[in-house]
């Protein structure tokens, strides 16, 4: 009984000395294991949940820090993933940072903030991926400014009239009492004064008016006049004073005192019968500088003033009131002539301005 009790008592002691010995070999290895960095331990245990079967992580995180192009954070960013696996959304945190935690898969990650350009870009995780998005700068946007400029009504008839004191038929006769634009700013009365000026001084215009004398000389029109070049001298200055005080009065000063418009203004559209009673109309009717339709006493009163003045310089036979009125009842049907003129036939033959283009 004793002899046993020995051998047992003798086996458990070796049992312990082995114990002893066993721990005393692995002190030193449990002392280096104190000294492994944390971060390095908590890798060896991502890794080892990676490779354990049936532990595989199924998210993946996705991180970054916005700035601006000065480099510094913009806080509170809006943060958006989308992909086929889903998507999500998150801010940015005071310090520009953001985090996170997708399914795996490709994703189009979206950066933006008030008054910053979106900043956008593509990202393909997998199960346990550790994404940080490097770069992402929102730059500042674009200031774009809209300046509406629009012209005075006084610049814009300035523009127009200056177009109309280029139209020429045949690129010569003056023509510039026709506006082609429909809705022309009115014409201001040192306008009105200027264009007449112009027109009765227009160098055709004197040679049509000499034409005209010696059309007359060669008829004998005005025979008080007599003949040879004194004829034909009071006959080219009659001419020229006829059309001069015919578009000063009723280019200029009636225009201007009645406030009407003393242009013919092209149609070109509708049928040919409403044509005609428009351009017919335009002698009895025009268009004030309010741009209404009213009596044209501008083109009437003129064409009967012009005819009153003549009798201070034609012959003595050619004088007297029934002389000026039928002076001036000829005038204004030459006035509708010239109106159907213009509606129908001057425009393809006049040059410049609105005609030309």
């Amino acid at each position: 009984m004793r002899l046993e009790m020995r051998r047992a008592s003798g086996d458990g002691f070796r049992r312990s000395l082995l114990l002893i010995l066993s721990l005393a070999a692995t002190l030193p290895a449990l002392a280096r294991a104190q000294q492994v960095s944390p971060t390095a331990f908590l890798g060896a245990a991502q890794t080892a949940k990676a490779a354990a079967p049936g532990g595989a992580p199924q998210t993946a995180t996705i991180l970054g820090t916005v700035k601006d192009v000065n480099g510094n954070v913009v806080p509170n960013a809006a943060i958006t993933l989308a992909g086929s696996t889903g998507q999500y959304s998150a801010s940015a945190s005071a310090n520009g940072f953001f985090s996170l935690s997708v399914s795996p898969g490709t994703y189009a990650l979206a950066v933006s903030a008030p008054d910053l350009v979106p900043w956008t870009t593509s990202v393909t995780v997998g199960a346990g991926d550790y994404r940080e998005i490097p770069g992402i700068v929102l730059k500042v946007k674009a200031v774009v400014s809209t300046v509406h400029v629009t012209a005075s009504e006084r610049q814009l008839a300035t523009q127009q009239v200056k177009l109309e004191e280029d139209q020429r038929i045949l690129g010569a006769i003056p023509n510039f009492y026709v506006s082609y634009i429909p809705n022309a700013a009115p014409m201001s009365t040192g306008q009105k004064y200027s264009m007449a000026w112009k027109f009765s001084i227009d160098p055709v215009n004197i040679i049509i008016a000499g034409i005209a004398a010696g059309e007359e000389q060669a008829e004998d029109t005005y025979p008080g006049y007599g003949q040879g070049m004194q004829g034909y001298g009071k006959r080219f200055g009659a001419a020229l004073a006829d059309n001069f005080t015919s578009n000063m009065i009723g280019g200029a000063l009636l225009p201007g005192l009645l406030h009407q418009d003393p242009r013919f203004y092209y149609r070109g559209t509708g049928s040919t019968a409403s044509r005609i009673g428009y351009a017919i109309s335009t002698v009895f009717i025009t268009r004030g500088d309010n741009g209404k339709w009213q009596p044209n006493y501008s083109f009437v009163l003129g064409d009967f003033a012009s005819g009153a003045i003549s009798n201070l310089y034609y012959p003595q036979q050619q004088r007297g009131w029934q002389i000026t009125v039928d002076t001036g009842a000829e005038n204004l049907a030459w006035g509708a002539v010239g109106a159907l003129a213009e509606e129908f036939v001057l425009k393809r033959f006049t040059h410049g301005g609105e005609a030309g283009k």
